[in-house]
């Protein structure tokens, strides 16, 4: 990608899962639990991974029939949710190379933080567990402002808690949402590729600044976006 002259890098902002870290281990272990709890049929983790970006009723209105009802919907849900909160971080663990490339990102005295759809009760838990609240500039979750991705409150409180300008921060995420959430706060951004993408995306028409297969590239895309 060639830079636009002008352009300064003053944060790096990420989705959280699929994006930052690898939490399908957790989330598909708790929804399994739960769908056993009200007698289900578990689902696998390569039939559910690619809609956890879209949530945790997504990924039960995809584990269940269409017959089932609103209220089993409900109560699978509850439970899961009751799950994974007491097991937050069990098996999450980070991106391949995202360790480093989080060092390399302070290491140039660029600050970086999270904007995730995923509710305050999970994201500032799983945060702690990571040892990431301290480190973070800002933390967004869903219910932080009223508004969700793909819309631009959450894109713009995010700079305000790190005192940045959008135009000088780069959002990456692994959903259409994410990249039309940082295009709207006129951010550029980054789709990751190695996230949970679903069957059919087709990441090079969201209108991202650059496809990103994995946290090195991340790391080199930052690089060569500072020698500009």
């Amino acid at each position: 990608m060639l830079m636009p002259t002008g352009f300064k890098l003053s944060c790096v902002l990420f989705d959280l899962d699929g994006t930052l870290v690898d939490t399908a281990p957790d989330l598909t272990s708790c929804l399994n639990k739960a769908l056993s709890t009200h007698s289900l049929a578990p689902v696998s983790a390569e039939t559910i991974k690619p809609f956890i970006s879209f949530g945790a009723i997504t990924m039960i209105n995809e584990s269940l029939n269409e017959s089932a009802s609103d209220a089993l919907r409900a109560n699978v849900l509850e439970t899961m949710l009751d799950l994974y909160q007491d097991n937050i971080a069990e098996h999450t663990v980070f991106f391949e190379g995202m360790t480093d490339t989080l060092d390399i990102i302070e290491a140039q005295g660029l600050k970086w933080g999270v904007v995730t759809n995923k509710r305050e009760r999970f994201t500032n838990p799983l945060m702690d567990a990571l040892k990431l609240s301290d480190r973070a500039a800002c933390i967004i979750s869903g219910d932080t402002t009223a508004n969700q991705k793909p819309h631009v409150e959450p894109m713009l409180a995010a700079c305000k808690q790190a005192a940045v300008k959008p135009q000088e921060c780069v959002y990456i995420g692994d959903a259409i949402h994410d990249i039309a959430a940082g295009r709207n706060a006129q951010m550029k951004t980054l789709a990751a590729l190695y996230g949970y993408l679903k069957p059919g995306d087709t990441p090079e028409t969201w209108g991202a600044d650059a496809l990103i297969e994995s946290p090195e590239e991340l790391a080199t895309w930052i690089s060569s976006a500072l020698c500009h």
